[in-house]
Formats: C-alpha cells, structure tokens, sequence
C-alpha cells in the first residue's frame, strides 16, 4: 500500500487508514472474531493506521484494539484515539469534557485499556464550549513531552479553531468528515489545514454506508444503529441520495470498480494529505474497500464524478439537529 506522512510535523502513514468504532459502537451488533480478523486482514495489507475512540462501546474499542494487536509488533501502528465524548450507561450522550486534568485523565485509562504505553496521535473528539482550546492542547503536549503521546490531533473543528491549536504545538492532522456527500470542509477549513501544514484524515467517507453501493431503500436497522435518527437515512432524502448513488453506479462499472472503490478514490485524489478512513467491519468490506488504491481517477474520471455527485447534492444534513451543538466545523 502506497504511504504519506500527517501533515509536515505528523507519523508516516499508510494512505488508506481504518476506522473501528463500528466494531464496537453506533452501527449495531458486531462480530467480535470477525472484527480482530478484518484489523489483521488490514494490517497484512499494509494499513498501519488504526482509529478508535475511548468512547467507543465505552472503552471496548480500545481493548478490541488492544487484543488484535496482541501478536503483532506494536511499532508497526499508528493509533489515533479520540477522547473526550461523555457517555452514561445506556449509552446516551452527555456532552465533552477536555479540560486539561480530563485530559490526562482519558489518556491513563487509553493507555491501560490499549496495552501499550504510548498513543500515536492523542485528539479531542469535539470542541468543548466550556474549555479554551488552547487549554486543550496545552494539556496534551505535556503528554507528548512526557512521552505517553506522539502527536496532537484535532476533530470537527473549524478553521478559527486550527489556528489558535498550531499556535500552542504542531498539530499533524484534522479529523473530520470528508466525501462526495459532505463537502463543506472544502471552502475554508481544508485551506486552512494546508496553510498550515496540517494533514485531513477523513472518516465517513462513505456516508455511513449510503455510498457503499449495497444499501437498499427496505434494509432494517438493528437496534442501536444511529442511521435511524440521520437526516439522509429518513424517507425522501434517502431515494434522492440512492438515485445519487445508482448515477455513481455508471462511472464505477465502466472504471471495472465498485461505487464505494470510487467513493474512496475521490477522497483520496483530493490530495496527498487527505488520508481516507474506512470503516469495514468484516474482511470482505475491508478487501473491496482497499481496491480503492489500486483505482486511479484522471482528470477526466473526477471531472464527471463531480458532475454527477456535485457539491450539495446530498439529500438531508448530516446529523440530527441536536449534534451541531457541539461541531465547531459547522460553525
């Protein structure tokens, strides 16, 4: 697999990361064997980066992480945790929390849950509205100069954000959602990110599955699932979004790839430091998701794909309402 480096100041990375919060959390049941089996399955490809969240299933993502690192070299990985999202026991949110004793706080029990006694790319999940970023990212570069983090990430922040956090310590990459159906990133957060030197790893870059070219307008959901509640999920902006995706389809067959192989190559022809994240949970997603790499779109191929999937085009916001409280890249 073809590498790059986060940002100017971040680790070498593969090009192609994988997300694991399905695995654990939001999309409901997983396969516990199935889920260590497709993180090897990535690991033997060449995905050296791995992402989770300490909020994930309330820490079982760590600990999967964890186990399915067991037998391998612990040097071989890039592991990017989010900290800060507040959960009660049912699962329900509660908001943020980075103030800087938080901080540490989150970073003792990662380390422990993960087995390992360093993260790679240390982020807070969301703005806390209560808690100046600079604060924030204080706190954490006493973690890099003590040795338990590497480098300091940020998630869904907006442009304002990015620059008072590069200030405080380099920053090697902005997590946020990036795809052919959330594009706002483009008009001043990206930018602003390669003004500074900062790399985009993107995560829903298939639109929580609506792009993977195998949802079906019937599909139920299993309890849990949050699709339930997203705007583009629901009735009418789901058809709008399908008949996207079956416009998508045209481009796919005659590149001899599936939709969601050109739902990640766009994405990732965005640029040498935008890093896609996919979040396969089986090993037969993860393998039709890696063949994005292998897919080369020339100018010709992304002119008509943007012609097809224009900016906007998505039917429906990306949350509910009451998630933009807390998304400082909305702002």
């Amino acid at each position: 697999m073809r590498t790059t480096t986060l940002g100017s100041t971040g680790p070498a990375v593969s090009a192609l990361g994988l997300g694991l919060m399905g695995m654990s959390d939001l999309y409901g049941p997983a396969d516990r064997d199935e889920s260590v089996a497709t993180i090897h399955a990535a690991l033997d490809a060449g995905v050296t980066l791995l992402d989770t969240g300490d909020f994930y299933g309330m820490g079982d993502n760590e600990m999967l992480l964890r186990d399915a690192l067991r037998d391998r070299n612990r040097d071989d990985v890039v592991i990017s945790v989010k900290f800060g999202g507040l959960r009660a026991p049912d699962g329900a949110w509660l908001g943020f929390d980075t103030r800087p004793a938080a901080v540490k706080n989150f970073a003792a029990y990662s380390l422990r849950r993960l087995g390992t006694d360093h993260i790679d790319v240390y982020r807070p999940s969301r703005l806390d509205p209560a808690v100046p970023i600079e604060e924030t990212v204080g706190a954490i570069a006493e973690l890099v100069q003590a040795g338990y983090v590497r480098h300091i990430g940020l998630s869904e922040v907006g442009a304002d954000t990015l620059r008072r956090a590069a200030a405080v310590h380099a920053i090697s990459d902005l997590q946020i959602e990036y795809s052919l159906l959330s594009r706002g990133i483009e008009a001043g957060i990206l930018p602003t990110a390669r003004e500074l030197g900062i790399a985009v790893t993107a995560y829903g870059v298939l639109s929580r599955g609506l792009l993977s070219g195998h949802w079906r307008p019937d599909r139920e959901l299993a309890a849990g699932d949050f699709r339930a509640t997203s705007p583009r999920f629901q009735d009418g902006n789901l058809e709008r979004n399908l008949a996207l995706v079956d416009a998508l389809r045209g481009i796919a067959d005659e590149k001899g790839a599936t939709v969601a192989q050109v739902a990640i190559a766009w994405v990732a022809a965005q640029g040498s430091d935008v890093v896609p994240l996919v979040g396969a949970r089986t090993r037969e997603r993860l393998a039709e998701s890696l063949g994005a790499d292998d897919l080369v779109l020339g100018d010709a191929d992304l002119a008509r794909i943007e012609q097809t999937v224009p900016a906007g085009a998505a039917a429906g916001n990306r949350y509910a309402d009451y998630a933009y409280a807390h998304l400082d890249s909305e702002r």
